[in-house]
Formats: C-alpha cells, structure tokens, sequence
C-alpha cells in the first residue's frame, strides 16, 4: 500500500469512527424568485481539519481508491465543479458544479450498511468519500444521479469508518436522499429539505410527530384554577423545543427554524438567512468532550458552514477562523480552461477583528 492511500484511511478512519463528527445539520430555504439554498454545517472537536475547496475542470480523469489502492472506479468529469474538502482533497463533502446541482455527505453511524468490497469488481467500486465528486462530475438532475448510481457499487475503504448518507439538491429546488441500508440503495424525496445524521430520514420525519405542540410566538395568558399564568418571555410557544446536539433534536430544531424563516426574495438574502439560522448549530468545542478534554487549539466544533446557491450556480462559505462569508461564483469559472487546483479555506487561521476608532 503507497503512502498516500495510508495517509487516507488514517484520516478517513479517524474522522469518521469517532461520534464527535456525528454533528453535521443541513436546512433548504427556497426565495421568492425560485431560487434555492441548500446549506449546512460541517463538525468536528477532535482537531482542526485540513479544510480547501477543490477545483475540478470538465474531462479532468478521477479514480476512486479502494482497500487495494488507487484502483477503482474511473471518471472523467462532464461537467466542471467546486467541492469542500476535509483532510484530503478526495474527501469533498459538500459541492456544486456548472449545472447547479448540490451534493453532500452527512455522517450516518449505526444504520448503513454497504455491499463488501469485492476486487473482481473494483473497475466499479466508488469510496463513499468520493460519491460527492462522482455525482457532480457525471450529473446535471436528480433523475441523472439515480441513473449513474444504478451500476456502481458503493464501499468503504476501511471498514472501521462510519458509513454516511448523501443530500443532493437540483436547480428545479426539488431534493433527493441516498441512504445505503443492508447494501440496497433507497432514494427519497425531501420536500422539507431538513437533514442531519442518524437514524435514518424517514424515523425522523416521523419524529416530527412528537413536536406538534411547538408554534412560534408568546403562549396567551392561561389561567390554572385560581391562579393566573402569563410567560416569563417571548418565545413560550417553542416550550418543548429540544436544545441538544443530537441528531434527532438538531433535526427538530431546524424543521422549526427553517419553517418559521420569513421567505426571502432573492437567493443572495436567502444564503444570509441560511448562515443566520445555522449560527444556531454552531457547537461549542467543549460540549462535545469530557470534563476538561477540550482543546483549547480548536475554536469550534462546527468547523465550516457552506450554502449552495443552486439556481446562480453560487457557494459561499464560513469557517470556524473567519466568519465573514467567502463566495465562488461558478458562472465566473471557464472550466474548459480552469486547472485543477485547490486551496486552503483559510490561508490565515485567525479570526480577522475590525478596530473601531472613536474620535
């Protein structure tokens, strides 16, 4: 096995057989001039991740790795695309290409379950790591995504990781998710457009089940016998509302969040709206360790936020050095000409703060 395969799977196996990577929250918001923003945050408490975007030209040739090596399934991207990367430039996890459809992973312990490896079929194994950057490359729609999927066997490259679940997002606004359970792959439709991790979509929605009691605003005066009740706050009708970094309860949240945004009217203030909504998923580093095993290296647990703009063919992002939002527009990209290349997300892993002078 070369050095570089080995410096993989120890990140890949590293990051994802840990729960702290578990943490990841996806929303959609949709403006009123038929735009849609997929967005979501990116986790982990263990270390600062190596994070870049990846610049990937059409016809630029990509394989997949597989247990073996560098030798699994070939493609030549059709279509060019930027994607975030984390720890390697293999491992995009969220991007979008010329066509404007979004692709993401979500970590998905527990619950999936791919086909094993097997060598006779490498020439069309595809490394969970690298679905992302295969469906941006070869596809332009959802119904493509499920067309190029049909043939090819998903794996792990190290059968410790976790396995994950995919969101992806078309300029149309219509959303799909890709769960692998029992090494069958199950397509469904996200018309509500919340995601996060374990269990799997549909226990979730059924989740939501449980919250129908929450509504936005102050609760009325309510009077208990003879004494009288009023709120201590606004805010009484999201009594009940989950506050912790599970899964399930970020799910809830986001499904009320996302539903209660006012709609925006263009695409540009939906994105702003998407950062705002998701400040609320940002996870302090400590509440995802022990009593003092925190480090104090790693400013945030949620080490990157992205937004997707699938219409304008627009990511922005934010990480966890610099909150100011960073944008690629694609339409500026000739990706006929472009290189391949990538680039960290913060040349400078600082938080850049603006002195105020009075005079």
């Amino acid at each position: 096995m070369d050095s570089r395969l080995s410096t993989f799977l120890l990140a890949a196996s590293c990051m994802t057989f840990q729960i702290p990577a578990s943490a990841c929250t996806g929303i959609t918001l949709k403006s009123k001039d038929g735009s849609t923003i997929a967005a979501r945050t990116i986790e982990w408490a263990e270390s600062v991740m190596k994070t870049m975007y990846v610049v990937v030209p059409q016809k630029h040739e990509l394989q997949s790795l597989t247990p073996s090596g560098k030798d699994g399934l070939k493609f030549k991207a059709q279509h060019g695309f930027i994607g975030l990367a984390v720890e390697q430039e293999e491992f995009i996890v969220e991007g979008i290409n010329e066509k404007g459809l979004s692709a993401g992973l979500f970590y998905f312990p527990n619950y999936g379950k791919y086909p094993s490896y097997d060598a006779t079929q490498k020439d069309k194994s595809l490394s969970d790591f690298q679905l992302v950057s295969y469906v941006l490359a070869e596809c332009s729609s959802l119904d493509e995504v499920k067309e190029a999927l049909s043939d090819v066997r998903v794996i792990n490259i190290d059968p410790r990781s976790s396995t994950v679940h995919w969101r992806f997002t078309e300029p149309s606004g219509k959303q799909m998710i890709l769960e692998i359970v029992n090494e069958v792959m199950h397509f469904y439709d996200n018309p509500l457009g919340v995601f996060t991790n374990s269990p799997g979509i549909e226990w979730h929605w059924t989740n939501l089940n449980n919250y129908i009691n929450l509504q936005p605003g102050t609760l009325p005066e309510h009077n208990f016998g003879p004494l009288e009740m009023k709120s201590f706050g606004h805010g009484s009708g999201l009594l009940g509302l989950p506050g912790d970094f599970t899964p399930p309860s970020r799910f809830v949240r986001a499904t009320f969040f996302q539903l209660t945004a006012p709609q925006q009217p263009d695409a540009r203030r939906s994105v702003i709206q998407a950062f705002h909504i998701l400040n609320n998923f940002d996870i302090p580093t400590g509440s995802e360790q022990p009593w003092g095993k925190a480090s104090a290296d790693v400013p945030s647990a949620t080490q990157f936020t992205v937004a997707s703009d699938t219409q304008n063919r627009m990511i922005y992002y934010r990480t966890m050095y610099n909150s100011s939002i960073r944008c690629i527009d694609l339409k500026a990209i000739d990706f006929n000409k472009v290189r391949y290349h990538t680039k960290p997300l913060d040349e400078i892993k600082e938080q850049p703060i603006e002195m105020i002078t009075i005079k």
